[in-house]
């Protein structure tokens, strides 16, 4: 398929700090538009539904406007089943959007369906159908980048789904079950192609969801940071951690990514104090889930604590314990994320489950030596340029971190690998995945 009309949904893309499906729909457009395709960007977000385009373009920017209330949600839901509208959203300019939620990816158009992801959700429940979409000039494919309960009116609709976490390590996350697997199923019976980003992921979708192999399509994923980070100088780098973070540079350990109980943080806090290294740890991520083992290893107050206390639940950047041997961070930008991470002797990545693994991706992109977990395809990803260990057993996580913190040959051996294998994720190869995607739809 080629110089085709393409829409990439922007559900994640207007998070404001992003996830790892924020990256996943980033570089799908960035390598969409590097083929020739023409790439529409279809938002959801509440802006202006009126006809001045001054207004129009100032509200799809503006994250002060507030989501549905109930009764918005009945009323929409009585005309949902005769579809939603987008229109385009006109970027002239006037609105200075260099880094509004981190910048526009790449795009030919930008159209917004006022609510569409929350509107969808509703009418999926209340229907059990998929909520259709159109505008003008419509797309002839639309790759919806997370299971969304929308289609896009005479488009080829391909769904990627990333992992299915919930189903699989259902005591991991917060979703509706029920509603995931309803969702799930239904796009595996009416999806014209199903996407993926991992073998294991494939194979899960196969096996669960009933899914014929030839209908689903493993692209991973690719490692594409931006050359602006790739290419600073080292002092540059090592003087940023040192002076901000006071890190010196290869003498400490980082785990960043969402706190939650898949990223398997308790066990790492416990696998680190018993490795009775000196080097600190550093975990960089937010609080997605407030499982109080966790909390109390890092440091933060639990309710119960809280109300004996009087203390705040969540700081935004704190000391775990009194000897700062482990720091957290709730969020960093780009720049300074890739820093620490570039600067750090090992990323401590053993989680219990992946549909990817971008970290591990990331942490070897910039050169630095990865620990992950022998779960889910975190192995796949890494290969054999990361140590694996059991993410289950905090003693094979605690000696693989007493390891590296002993041994700089071994540090140097998992840095020179991870460098080569990430070049078999880099933009280039995950164009080639990409144009063999799109060449079963001409």
């Amino acid at each position: 398929m080629s110089n085709a009309r393409i829409m990439v949904d922007g559900y994640n893309l207007a998070l404001e700090k992003g996830t790892g499906v924020a990256t996943y729909a980033r570089n799908l457009s960035e390598q969409l538009s590097a083929l020739g395709h023409k790439v529409d960007l279809m938002y959801g977000v509440r802006s202006s539904a009126g006809k001045n385009d001054l207004l129009a373009e100032v509200s799809f920017f503006d994250p002060s406007i507030k989501s549905m209330k109930t009764h918005e949600v009945v009323q929409r839901l009585i005309t949902s089943p005769l579809g939603a509208t987008a229109r385009q959203v006109p970027i002239t300019g006037k609105v200075i959007a260099k880094t509004a939620t981190g910048g526009l990816p790449a795009h030919d158009r930008i159209v917004n369906s006022r609510d569409l992801f929350t509107l969808s959700r509703w009418h999926f429940k209340t229907y059990g159908q998929f909520l259709n979409v159109d505008y003008p000039g419509a797309a002839d494919v639309a790759h919806w980048t997370y299971p969304l309960a929308v289609t896009l009116k005479k488009a080829v609709n391909l769904y990627t789904i990333h992992d299915l976490v919930p189903l699989r390590l259902p005591y991991t996350t917060l979703d509706n079950k029920k509603e995931f697997l309803k969702k799930v199923r239904r796009i595996a019976e009416k999806a014209d192609h199903i996407v993926t980003v991992s073998e294991v992921s494939k194979r899960d979708i196969i096996d669960l969801l009933g899914v014929d192999e030839s209908r689903v399509t493993n692209t991973y994923q690719a490692a594409s940071l931006p050359s602006y980070i790739l290419n600073r100088p080292e002092d540059e780098v090592r003087q940023e951690v040192r002076s901000i973070f006071g890190l010196e540079h290869k003498e400490y350990f980082l785990f960043f990514g969402a706190i939650e109980p898949k990223k398997n943080v308790a066990r790492i806090i416990e696998a680190y104090l018993a490795s009775q290294t000196n080097r600190p740890l550093v975990i960089v991520g937010q609080l997605v889930w407030k499982n109080a083992n966790e909390l109390r290893l890092l440091g933060v107050p639990t309710d119960t604590d809280k109300s004996r206390k009087g203390q705040p639940a969540d700081p935004t950047i704190g000391h775990v314990s009194k000897t700062s041997s482990v720091v957290r961070l709730e969020y960093l930008p780009l720049n300074l994320l890739t820093s620490l991470i570039r600067c750090a002797r090992a990323v401590v990545f053993p989680s219990l489950y992946e549909g990817f693994g971008l970290p591990i991706l990331e942490a070897m992109q910039l050169g630095t030596a990865v620990i992950t977990g022998s779960e889910g395809a975190n192995p796949e990803v890494a290969g054999e340029s990361a140590l694996i260990v059991d993410p289950y057993n905090v003693n094979a996580i605690s000696q693989a971190i007493r390891d590296m913190a002993n041994d700089d040959g071994l540090v140097d051996h998992y840095q020179t690998l991870g460098v080569e294998r990430a070049k078999l994720f880099s933009p280039e190869k995950y164009r080639e995945r990409l144009q063999d995607l799109y060449a079963k739809f001409k």
